[in-house]
């Protein structure tokens, strides 16, 4: 839905002028839709990104809470739901918690550095 709304929201008088200029679809697409998508492209990026680190829900239906087969769906967030809510671990849940805050933060700085520079704005 989010590129959906991005691509409709692109300026025709864009692609109108390149046409007149003699640009093929395939040019068209790599030097005018992907760069104005890039704010949109980078937004999904971050969003996957901090959503793969808080998985929980798929493993905990696929598991149930103690990640069955043998543990190999304890994701990191059912973990902290373990120790907070089945061993009472509040202290420990939490400290794991702010763990899983500071990562996401860096995971998300090193995103921003690395596709921060590739990110077109108009303005």
């Amino acid at each position: 839905m989010i590129y959906l709304s991005a691509l409709q929201g692109l300026p025709e008088d864009v692609y109108e002028a390149a046409e007149l200029d003699g640009c093929k679809s395939w040019t068209a697409l790599f030097r005018i839709t992907i760069p104005l998508l890039s704010p949109v492209i980078f937004f999904n990026v971050i969003m996957s990104v901090i959503g793969g680190l808080q998985t929980f829900t798929q493993g905990f239906i696929a598991g149930g809470l103690d990640g069955a087969p043998a543990g190999s769906l304890l994701f990191y967030g059912m973990y902290i739901y373990e120790q907070a809510f089945a061993f009472f671990n509040m202290g420990y849940a939490s400290a794991l918690a702010w763990i899983l805050f500071i990562v996401t933060a860096i995971c998300t700085a090193i995103v921003t550095r690395m596709l921060g520079r590739y990110t077109y704005y108009e303005n």
